[in-house]
């Protein structure tokens, strides 16, 4: 992970750095040299970005360097916080090498916060030793060594993957129908052990056709075997190979996802380290196209023809840039070569802002006068890449802490970036903007303290709007005084049986007490009469109801009204117009740049790669887009599905959760080639999957593939012996199954009876109840009639009870199914069906009335023909009706397990009362429960076992941190994703990063060695944001309960909840 701790790093890089200083205007004097030396070096070990502070730092210590960081980090609380590592080294005079990005943090870090001259003493001799020893002694800089321990790590997380008792999550599913690639979607790519940032890199560059084209087309040069001028060349070569394989696979495997262990490989044995980090998004890109770099200069050096031999890596992701500035009152003028364009986040709201502050560094004012003493610098892009690639840096050391932290704020990116105000060609018409910008920004900012002072009015702390003050005083001015007392203002407003005199004073009522002659004397009124605390404070009788003028003439309130009118109209006409004046002045700044000469450079955003997570750990991926298709696509490791430009804002702008932009990929939108498919010279015809392979490659795809079938074909013989083998085992005899036992009365008839009518006492009671109405009504009648009767007097009932609202304990729906069927509106065939069926069951047949209407039921439902109800949707409604009362007893279990405090017991039951509510609110408002109060004991259950979980983890005791991270890994982790999955529950979502912001709390923390590489195995899997549902234990059993039984321990657990939201219905 990129943290400042490589800043203590400081390396002399002058040999690795690949130097294209194309022009020096106005040379600097070597000791300048060297002084800007002394400050690069200064920055880096500090962090400290303010060049005056450096230099007075320099001058106090009179050139020596340890004493200016001595002085420079005693007063470190006074200095601004410092920028992230990643330090973009500016093309000042003596600078002249590329642009580097900040290697990865050494795990040993020296404090330099404390009062220890030691500490101070050893890191600066590590930041200008240790760096160059390395260097010369292997040819491998910190910044390979740093990525090869990752690399290692990598691989060693994937092997040890085989011992670890608990399922990983990147684990195969043994079904290979599971891991076989659909149609033509994308291929993904497998996390071997936190390479998140390998696959979001690697995807990004791959859907890049040209690039793809170079590596695919890559062929090694015919001396590879006799160049052994250094280990960079042994490395690079076999790289391009497992690379070229890899793409391969992308291009025509029959996998969903393929397997990058084994370029992997290649870049762990280029290195010997064993330090476990997570690797930099930035960084490995840095690199890797510093490998790629490398290897295709070998090939262009081999075929050159006495010309300069040109490297496609170069032509594709590097530009150049001008630096003109003054340092010291000298000017100078520098050209140099970019890769990655590193920009700062933190204090800007969108991408042109960072442009804007990364293209002018200092007082750039001096750059237009003579003899001054300022220094700044100005950039302007020469020429820009074809592809090109912004790092944003979202991360700042905190110097309190001691530690880096993650950037949260909100950055906003276009989809389409105009780059022609940052071009050199338009330098004179950019200032002249910038200018004009700048002069509408101050005269904005003079409109907005006026428009402020019209909106927050006053002097006090507390202001309001000057035309509400206004008119609240017009409003006092209109009123008219009433007076009257307190006392008899409640009077007033009292029940009456009686009332109070309108002028009798309260020191009267209490010396006189009520008249019998007024007031009656059981009255209550009149016991309410004397207020002890009116009476005591001796409030004068004339005191007004309402705030109002005491004495104002006609011709005072008419001269007052008519000015005050007049007022708030100017104010109102003055805050308009000001309003208006802002709105046009930011309408005008917005499309300052957007005039004909100013859109001629316009570069299409191509890949977004994401960040999630704090500084010390977290989960990438990347969102790309397909040219083609016209849609972006999210590539998260095996996981590649469609997106939209919605889901990549929410995600990549920032200050919405801990997930955010780090790495733009813009492609310049005139140069199609970039993004062109490769046709067949001969036909014509798009050359697509294997047909765009060299012969090789397509001969290692395709053996490949044959492995592949070949796993299925071994699955589908695998699965013929086990149904072949069930098969012979049905045709064995066995002995008769005994006869089921005869259903007892108290049994739930949703859910352990064999049929749907075998009803429980509580229905049988209410049919007999009915029946016996029906009978009182008409005992003359015939046994049909008096069904009819019944149903109508039963259905009547329900119907009653459908349309009643009772509080949330009291849910007639678990009564009886017709009381759900009615709130959603079912058809009223399958009503009456079922109504019918109530009534013609079995168990009515205990004596000889009941008898006689169960058999006329019966024969009804003979005669109903099977075009007049349809019974797969008859079935498909008492299915529904089981499953929410199979839902409310997941809910009910869950909810009296939580409060028993039995988490870990109650969590299932609530995952399982959550989704399947969910549903069955899918089908109708009324079909479930509350989804927020299941959410919220969802939610709490988590919330209450990650505590529990991290408490157990800070004990430190082997044991009780191996139950800590069971129930992290078997219960909160799977979960997480039920949480991400719905967007619109900012609540789970908040509670998610609560869960993991706890544990990213430890990174910072010192803790025993084995303590911390168990947190390091399990945070990626904790910030993993995938939101694919993974597989959990089966249901857990349900009790049985008999109608009756549920319906009172309902009642019972939503009566002792101490929140009770509306049940939704």
């Amino acid at each position: 992970m990129d943290t400042l701790c490589s800043s203590l790093l400081v390396a002399d890089e002058t040999g690795e750095g690949k130097r294209i200083l194309e022009s020096n205007h106005g040379a600097l004097s070597s000791p300048l040299k060297h002084q800007q030396t002394f400050l690069n070096q200064l920055r880096e070990i500090t962090g400290i970005n303010d060049i005056q502070v450096l230099q007075q730092a320099l001058k106090d210590s009179n050139g020596n360097l340890e004493l200016a960081v001595a002085f420079l980090t005693a007063k470190n609380a006074k200095v601004p916080q410092q920028e992230e590592a990643t330090y973009y080294q500016t093309a000042l005079p003596g600078n002249d090498r590329y642009i580097s990005v900040g290697s990865q943090a050494d795990t040993n870090v020296i404090d330099l916060t404390g009062d220890d001259k030691d500490d101070l003493q050893r890191a600066i001799a590590l930041s200008l030793e240790e760096s160059n020893r390395a260097f010369r002694e292997t040819g491998i800089t910190d910044e390979e060594q740093a990525i090869s321990r990752v690399l290692e790590a990598s691989i060693a997380e994937n092997k040890a993957s085989l011992k670890r008792t608990h399922p990983e999550v990147w684990s195969d599913s043994p079904n290979p129908y599971d891991r076989k690639r659909q149609d033509n979607c994308p291929v993904g790519l497998k996390n071997v052990g936190n390479t998140c940032w390998f696959s979001a890199v690697i995807q990004s560059l791959f859907n890049l056709l040209e690039f793809r084209r170079l590596v695919l087309n890559f062929s090694p040069p015919a001396n590879a075997q006799d160049l052994p001028r250094n280990q960079k060349e042994h490395r690079n070569l076999p790289f391009m190979r497992e690379l070229r394989y890899l793409f391969a696979l992308l291009v025509g495997s029959k996998r969903k996802y393929v397997d990058p262990s084994r370029a992997v490989e290649i870049l762990k044995d280029a290195f010997k380290s064993n330090d476990s980090q997570q690797q930099d998004v930035s960084e490995f890109t840095h690199k890797l196209l510093d490998w790629l770099e490398d290897a295709f200069q070998i090939k262009a050096e081999e075929e050159r023809d006495g010309e300069k031999p040109k490297n496609p890596m170069v032509e594709l992701f590097y530009g150049r840039f001008l630096a003109v500035g003054v340092l010291e009152g000298k000017k100078f003028e520098n050209t140099e070569m970019f890769g990655q364009y590193p920009l700062q986040v933190n204090g800007f709201k969108d991408l042109h802002e960072c442009l804007e502050a990364a293209m002018i560094e200092g007082e750039i004012e001096s750059l237009h006068s003579e003899n001054s003493a300022k220094s700044g610098q100005e950039h302007w892009f020469t020429e820009l890449p074809p592809v090109l690639t912004f790092e944003l840096s979202r991360f700042e050391f905190n110097q309190a802490l001691g530690r880096p932290e993650k950037i949260h704020n909100k950055l906003e990116f276009p989809p389409i970036l105009y780059l022609d105000r940052y071009m050199h060609k338009n330098r004179e018409l950019t200032r002249i903007k910038r200018d004009e910008i700048k002069r509408l920004k101050e005269y904005l900012t003079v409109l907005q303290q006026r428009l402020e002072r019209y909106l927050s009015y006053g002097s006090g702390p507390k202001r309001f709007p000057l035309v509400d003050v206004l008119q609240y005083a017009l409003e006092f001015a209109s009123s008219k005084p009433v007076c009257t007392s307190p006392v008899d203002d409640l009077g007033a407003s009292a029940p009456s049986s009686g009332t109070l005199p309108a002028q009798t004073s309260p020191s009267t009522i209490e010396q006189q007490g009520p008249s019998s002659s007024d007031v009656p004397s059981t009255s209550p009124v009149q016991r309410s009469v004397i207020h002890k605390p009116f009476t005591q404070s001796r409030i004068p009788p004339d005191l007004p109801m309402h705030p109002a003028p005491r004495h104002i003439t006609e011709e005072e309130l008419s001269v007052l009204e008519g000015c005050l009118h007049r007022w708030r109209t100017e104010v109102e006409n003055d805050t308009r117009d000001l309003q208006e004046s802002i709105s046009r002045i930011h309408r005008t700044i917005e499309l300052m740049y957007f005039d004909k000469t100013m859109i001629q450079v316009p570069y299409r955003l191509h890949a977004v790669l994401v960040h999630e997570g704090q500084a010390n750990a977290g989960h990438y991926w990347a969102y790309i887009y397909d040219h083609h298709q016209n849609r972006w696509m999210k590539y998260n490791d095996i996981s590649v599905t469609k997106s939209t430009w919605e889901e990549l804002e929410r995600d990549s702008f920032g200050g919405y959760r801990n997930a955010s932009a780090y790495c733009l990929m813009y492609i310049n939108d005139k140069e199609q080639y970039l993004i062109e498919e490769e046709f067949n010279k001969e036909t014509g015809q798009i050359l697509v999957g294997m047909d765009t392979l060299p012969s090789d490659l397509r001969d290692y795809v395709k053996e490949d593939n044959k492995r592949f079938e070949k796993e299925l074909e071994e699955w589908d013989a695998e699965l013929a012996q086990k149904a072949q083998q069930e098969k012979l085992l049905s045709q064995i005899p066995r002995a008769p199954a005994p006869s089921p036992a005869p259903v007892q009365a108290g049994e739930p008839e949703y859910l352990e009876q064999p049929s749907r009518t075998d009803l429980s006492k509580h229905l049988k009671e209410d049919s007999v109840q009915a029946i016996n109405k029906a009978l009182a009504e008409q005992e003359d009648r015939g046994p049909e009639a008096i069904m009819d009767t019944a149903i109508k007097l039963e259905y009547t009932r329900l119907l009653k009870l459908a349309q009643e609202d009772p509080p949330p304990e009291c849910d007639y729906r678990l009564r009886h199914a017709i009381v759900y069927f009615i709130q959603n509106q079912a058809p009223k065939k399958i009503i009456e069906r079922t109504l019918l069926e109530q009534f013609g069951d079995h168990n009515l047949s205990f004596d000889e009335r009941c008898r006689n209407i169960m058999k006329v039921a019966q024969a009804k439902l003979e005669m109903i023909k099977p075009d007049e109800v349809n019974m797969e949707e008859y079935e498909r409604w008492h299915q529904d009706y089981r499953n929410f009362r199979e839902t409310t007893m997941f809910l009910m279990v869950g909810l009296e397990f939580f409060q028993k405090k039995s988490y870990m017991e109650a969590l299932l039951y609530l995952i399982y009362a959550y989704q399947n509510n969910k549903e069955l609110l899918s089908k109708g408002p009324y079909r479930g429960h509350d989804e927020e109060l299941i959410s919220h004991y969802r939610r709490e259950c988590l919330l209450k076992l990650n505590e529990h979980a991290a408490a157990l983890f800070e004990s430190g005791d082997d044991q009780e941190v191996n139950n800590g991270l069971i129930i992290m890994n078997e219960l909160i982790v799977p979960c997480l994703p039920l949480l991400l999955v719905d967007e619109m529950e900012e609540k789970d979502i908040v509670a998610v990063e609560d869960m993991r912001n706890r544990w990213c709390s430890y990174l910072g923390q010192e803790m025993e060695p084995n303590l911390q590489e168990k947190l390091t195995d399990f945070l990626p899997k904790l910030l993993d944001c995938s939101t694919e549902i993974k597989g959990f234990n089966d249901p857990p059993k349900l009790p049985s309960y008999s109608t009756h039984e549920l319906c009172e321990r309902y009642a019972r657990i939503m009566l002792s909840l101490s929140r009770t939201p509306a049940d939704g219905r």
